[in-house]
């Protein structure tokens, strides 16, 4: 029984690799037989058909022209959209940073002045206080 079922195996690959090719071939006839009864049964003259492709062609391009034009408008609009956003942004950042940098500036000139307070008063002596003499009885 097993001899059997090796025998149907050995015949089914066979057919498979004939079959392909047969399709293939098949298929590349009916194209070549389409391809022909096509030019054969063509209700106009070669001229018509060439001028028809000629106008199809100008349709085609003069479509994609505009879609192109039209993508390009749209990434042009959109570039300058986006450059006028980012330029917004980094001015309100260079803001930001201005305002950070003046109160820096101004804490860093109070501790400054109150340094110079300080050392202003560590030198300048205090004065002594009066004596009591005879001349002067406070």
């Amino acid at each position: 029984m097993k001899k059997a079922t090796n025998e149907k195996e050995v015949q089914h690959k066979d057919n498979g690799g004939n079959a392909g090719s047969a399709a293939v071939a098949g298929l590349v006839i009916g194209g070549l037989a389409g391809a022909g009864a096509a030019l054969l049964l063509a209700p106009q003259s070669g001229k018509e058909t060439r001028e028809q492709i000629q106008q199809k062609t100008s349709e085609i391009r003069d479509r994609t022209s505009e879609k192109v034009e039209g993508a390009v408008s749209q990434v042009k609009s959109q570039v300058k959209s986006k450059t006028h956003e980012i330029t917004s942004n980094l001015h309100g950042k260079a803001e930001e940073l201005q305002h950070q940098g003046q109160e820096i500036i101004v804490d860093q000139l109070d501790r400054v002045s109150a340094a110079a307070e300080a050392g202003k008063a560590a030198l300048t002596p205090e004065p002594e206080p009066l004596k009591k003499t005879a001349n002067n009885p406070y």
